[in-house]
């Protein structure tokens, strides 16, 4: 039996507000909820109630243009202005990044996108990340809205990193708990032969922190496992071989399917996810398609992440807190 839950957690009333869980671990389905329309205290506290239980969460039938995509976001946080952006992106709405963005970066060096992609997600968990992780603060959240989607695929997945670590045996969760490890812009990549401009581009502008491997949710408590496959380089203090094998391990703990949710974009459908909490699995069974997928997205600021130890991160090269 499905039931509905006044609320967001624990039955705590928002009026017409509904948080439906879609799966075991991760994922709600919102409705009551006009993201346009002017949201009282109690939604927007219901709202992210929700969102720290639920990691991410799930609007159907929005109508929000850029502006409003915008003024959703101020009343969570503070949007991120990105200092560069593609020729997709509204020029006028610099909190605005559209996603269609990302099918001109191979262009820029010489590639098709289809080969970029192939060269910089060439396994199953290299497509895995939070957003913007090579950065000292990532994101705290983001809200991505459809306004565009193929009639199929183009699906995308999270995954729940807090119970991905408390689903770890107690002796992994206290080895884990006291290592760090480097994430770096452009791991894994793999070079076209002979000059590559993208290449080139990476060495030029390296992004790299060294986060913990368990951070510690700023706001729950809860511990989470901090890796992803896009962004994690190495475990800091083992040898290549010991990083590369416990990577591997808890990678896959990461994105084992009972800790994920998949969802089925439509036009209007808006995700608002957790980024400090999860990672996402962006599609990759479209490329072959005929059909335009244009997605919007704006990013709230986020905090420096802090270690079990109490620890925060530590830049590398090319981040800096609040500064993009």
């Amino acid at each position: 039996m499905t039931t509905d839950t006044d609320g967001a957690a624990d039955g705590e009333p928002a009026g017409s507000l509904r948080v439906r869980p879609a799966a075991g671990h991760i994922g709600a389905d919102i409705t009551g909820v006009d993201l346009a329309g002017d949201l009282d205290e109690a939604v927007i506290a219901g709202i992210r109630a929700a969102l720290l239980r639920w990691k991410v969460l799930f609007f159907r039938d929005q109508r929000l243009d850029h502006a409003a995509h915008v003024a959703l976001a101020r009343r969570f946080g503070e949007p991120v202005v990105l200092p560069r952006r593609g020729t997709a992106s509204p020029p006028d709405v610099p909190e605005v990044e559209t996603t269609a963005d990302r099918l001109e970066l191979g262009g820029r060096f010489g590639m098709e996108h289809d080969e970029w992609l192939r060269r910089r997600r060439h396994t199953l968990l290299r497509g895995w990340h939070c957003d913007h992780g090579a950065r000292v603060d990532p994101p705290a959240a983001t809200i991505l809205r459809a306004e565009t989607v193929p009639p199929y695929g183009g699906d995308t997945t999270w995954s729940n990193l807090a119970a991905a670590y408390a689903g770890l045996s107690a002796p992994l969760r206290a080895f884990a708990d006291g290592l760090r490890a480097e994430h770096r812009l452009g791991v894994g990549y793999q070079p076209r032969p002979g000059d590559d401009a993208y290449l080139r581009h990476l060495l030029d502008r390296q992004t790299a922190t060294e986060h913990p491997l368990v951070r510690v949710h700023p706001e729950t408590g809860e511990r989470v496992l901090f890796v992803n496959g896009y962004y994690v380089e190495q475990i800091t203090g083992l040898s290549r071989p010991e990083s590369a094998a416990v990577l591997e391990l808890l990678l896959d703990q990461a994105t084992r399917p009972e800790y994920t949710v998949r969802l089925r974009w439509e036009p209007g459908t808006v995700a608002f996810w957790d980024n400090r909490a999860t990672i996402h699995l962006a599609p990759g069974d479209t490329a072959h398609l005929d059909h335009p997928r244009i997605m919007h997205r704006v990013m709230l600021a986020g905090d420096v992440p802090v270690g079990v130890d109490g620890r925060p991160s530590t830049p590398l090269t090319g981040t800096a807190p609040g500064r993009w």
